[in-house]
């Protein structure tokens, strides 16, 4: 089922969905299995699974001479995605990223999707890759979100790259995009932000979710502005808890957010990480609440992985 279709089935009522990321190579999907399975309890009807971008390892020839190749630590989205479909009967999403992909690599893809019967996806640009100053598309590659966007629309109308193909079994994606509430690091302005998100909305996405967020005020100004721009898809708040003393000044560095005073307050009187975890537990539990209240449709929780503090989140909200 479609993310629009649950929201729509809900009827007003909050839902709850989750993030996921795929293991590094080498490493077990049980672990993954272990920490989604206290979170069923809540219902999520989709869960989000990410995609990597390709990194660079050195490998070691002796001698003293290095070999720089190109890798992937977390593949095996789409198996992931595949793989919880089956197992808990829930509607998955895997990522979908520009960079480091070619339009025909993700014409594969979709295409492995829809034979899937996985039909929402997340069309994202993604991020630089750790030795680039800014973002260079894979050539052959989509440029932005929003010919990623396009580029699915299409595939929609069974319009392929290199031919159009008339069937009856055309695929039918629900398109994601992201959405900033303090505007992308990249962006010269919230309202230029705006801008590019309106644009991936008149290209066809489908729903919104948001980056991380501290303050619901600047989730219900950016919700509010959107609105008086003429976007009038869902708006998916994306909550993530603080759990360690790094995320203060990680989280703004990487993300370009603010915290809030009073979080920073609280984190800094913490003596140790097991406090701080109980702080953003408890600051996540307030943050939910309100939004619950103001009925977003759903309340998605970037778990990294890990569900024990979004578990102890769920219980009091849902």
């Amino acid at each position: 089922m479609k993310v629009t279709e649950h929201i729509e089935n809900a009827k007003g009522k909050t839902l709850f969905s989750f993030e996921i990321i795929p293991p590094q190579k080498g490493k077990s999907i049980q672990e993954l299995y272990d920490n989604i399975d206290p979170l069923m309890e809540f219902n999520p009807p989709f869960i989000d699974v990410t995609t990597s971008r390709e990194e660079y390892i050195y490998i070691d020839k002796g001698n003293g001479l290095l070999d720089k190749k190109l890798t992937r630590m977390r593949p095996g989205t789409l198996g992931i995605c595949a793989s919880i479909k089956h197992k808990y009967n829930v509607d998955t999403v895997p990522h979908l990223l520009c960079g480091g992909f070619t339009k025909e690599e993700t014409e594969y893809v979709l295409v492995d999707c829809h034979y899937l019967g996985i039909n929402n996806v997340m069309a994202l640009r993604g991020d630089a890759m750790k030795d680039e100053q800014s973002f260079v598309p894979k050539a052959g590659g989509n440029h932005y979100a929003i010919d990623l966007v396009k580029q699915i629309k299409d595939l929609n109308s069974g319009q392929y790259l290199h031919e159009v193909i008339d069937t009856d079994n055309r695929a039918d994606f629900c398109i994601g995009v992201a959405g900033y509430p303090e505007k992308h690091l990249e962006s010269p302005s919230l309202q230029s932000d705006l801008k590019r998100l309106k644009e991936k909305v008149d290209a066809g996405a489908d729903y919104v979710v948001t980056q991380m967020f501290f303050d619901n005020a600047k989730y219900f100004a950016f919700v509010e502005k959107a609105r008086e721009m003429g976007i009038t898809i869902p708006i998916i708040p994306g909550i993530k808890p603080i759990a360690v003393q790094r995320h203060l000044q990680v989280l703004p560095q990487i993300f370009r957010i603010d915290l809030p005073e009073d979080l920073i307050d609280a984190v800094d009187k913490c003596k140790n990480n097991a406090e701080i975890k109980q702080v953003g537990i408890e600051w996540a539990i307030q943050q939910s609440l309100e939004l619950k209240a103001a009925g977003v449709p759903f309340l998605h929780y970037y778990s990294m992985g890990k569900s024990e503090n979004i578990r102890q989140i769920a219980s009091q909200v849902f």
